[in-house]
């Protein structure tokens, strides 16, 4: 077998692999030999079909099967041997041509590879971006303890509509001069006064009993959200037709969500026996929290502010055309529409990753798997804990986890957030970072 490589430019390069009958032909007649033992056929009693016999019938799809699996092994090695870095797969050459697939030919392959741009990119002090600091003020404070009160409030039906409660009613379709609406939507259901937008609704339904009828209720305007409107109005979800009439609402009952009392048993509930005993100490715990939760918040922004700015400086060229190629290939569903309306995020993935790669690689960051296996465990502890408070014990958890990293696709996407949690780590202390304190109010309308 002679493989060799011509570089066509920076970006591509064209491997010949030429394969002789001495490479593949003991393989081969090994493979015909070894089906003839297992091989049941009519006439022949079983493991004594003649290899000649298989050869006749079965010969060309042994050889092609044998050649494929002899190129692709050889390829690889090649381009693992030479060190060469590219991006994507090995694609055959569109021009290839055909073969009679004789037992005696000699096999010429093409392949075009597309390499890896030399990653120049440095960065220094000299690249700066901000880092938030965010204040937790009274106003996010007060909605957190306010939200948490009620979560372990109990459930009551108040006489009146205030602002905030659930107004339980049948909701009918109307026409344009208010008759009802034949045929139309005719639902009872509930309507969260906290979801209505619109100023004029929201005071319409304040005030309002059990039993009160308003005959024209502009719902569509009120609430202004297609899905919430769905959910509402109990449409289609797969193709939810959303009304623009107005319905009659009659009110059949109130709800509203108490909230709990700030006492030792709410106090116990959330954090244990004794851990907080008075008011001021459960306000400081939910800032600890809040806080937490806002410095991760603060560097998921940072690590998206890194990955533009880097992205962007990242201009190195790619072989698009091989990769646009390439991702067809891969992905035989993708319109050519598709291809093209995506193809630049992906082009500005992959700059980065090479960038991520090359700081790997440079200053020996070490990606071992007990941090990949952390991280996996943190993930799905995160997930269990979002429908079980109890969560899991560190030997169910344990399990869990290993289970998890078994299958390929997760251990790979795993490693990729490991590796950048790394590089990220290390750019913090490369970049020159300027502190901004900032409200959470205001640091949710950067997003």
């Amino acid at each position: 077998m002679n493989i060799t490589q011509e570089k066509i430019n920076d970006l591509s390069a064209i491997v010949t692999v030429k394969i002789t009958p001495e490479d593949y032909q003991e393989k081969v007649n090994k493979t015909i030999k070894d089906q003839a033992k297992k091989m049941k056929l009519p006439g022949f009693r079983p493991g004594m079909v003649p290899p000649a016999h298989v050869k006749k019938m079965y010969g060309k799809s042994i050889l092609v099967e044998e050649i494929n699996a002899l190129l692709s092994d050889s390829v690889n090695n090649y381009i693992q041997q030479n060190e060469i870095e590219i991006l994507g797969q090995p694609l055959p050459k569109e021009d290839e041509g055909s073969f009679n697939w004789d037992f005696n030919d000699e096999f010429v392959f093409n392949y075009e590879l597309g390499l890896a741009p030399k990653v120049d990119l440095e960065f220094s002090a000299e690249d700066k971006l901000t880092q938030y600091i965010i204040k937790v003020d009274e106003e996010t404070l007060a909605s957190r303890i306010k939200n948490i009160r009620r979560s372990y409030g109990k459930m009551t039906n108040p006489d009146v509509v205030a602002d905030g409660d659930v107004v339980f009613g049948e909701f009918i379709q109307l026409n344009n001069d208010g008759s009802v609406f034949e045929g139309g939507i005719n639902v009872t259901t509930s309507l969260r006064l906290d979801i209505v937008k619109d100023a004029t609704a929201l005071k319409s339904l304040i005030g309002l009993k059990k039993d009160d009828v308003v005959e024209s209720f502009d719902l569509v305007t009120a609430v202004d959200d297609e899905k919430q409107l769905i959910k509402i109005l109990k449409l289609d979800e797969e193709n939810p037709i959303i009304p623009t009439s107005k319905f009659k609402l009659t009110v059949k009952n109130i709800n509203r969500l108490e909230e709990s009392d700030l006492n030792q048993e709410f106090f116990d509930k959330l954090f244990g026996a004794g851990t907080v005993t008075t008011e001021e100490e459960f306000r400081v715990k939910i800032t600890e929290e809040l806080e937490s939760m806002m410095t991760q918040d603060a560097e998921r922004r940072l690590a998206a502010d890194l990955y533009k700015y880097g992205s962007e400086k990242a201009d190195m060229a790619l072989p698009d055309a091989f990769l646009k190629r390439w991702l067809e290939i891969s992905n035989k569903d993708i319109s050519d529409e598709e291809l093209e309306k995506g193809y630049d995020d992906f082009a500005k993935n992959l700059r980065w990753t090479l960038v991520e790669n090359k700081i790997v690689k440079d200053q020996k960051l070490e990606i071992k798997y007990e941090d990949v296996y952390q991280m996996a465990k943190a993930r799905l502890e995160g997930q269990f804990k979002m429908y079980s408070p109890q969560g899991l014990t560190e030997e169910q958890l344990g399990q869990y986890t290993a289970q998890f990293l078994q299958e390929k696709e997760n251990a790979n996407r795993i490693f990729d957030e490991v590796k950048a949690q790394k590089v990220f780590d290390h750019l913090k202390t490369v970049f020159t970072l300027e502190q901004k304190e900032i409200d959470y109010n205001k640091f949710l309308e950067l997003q």
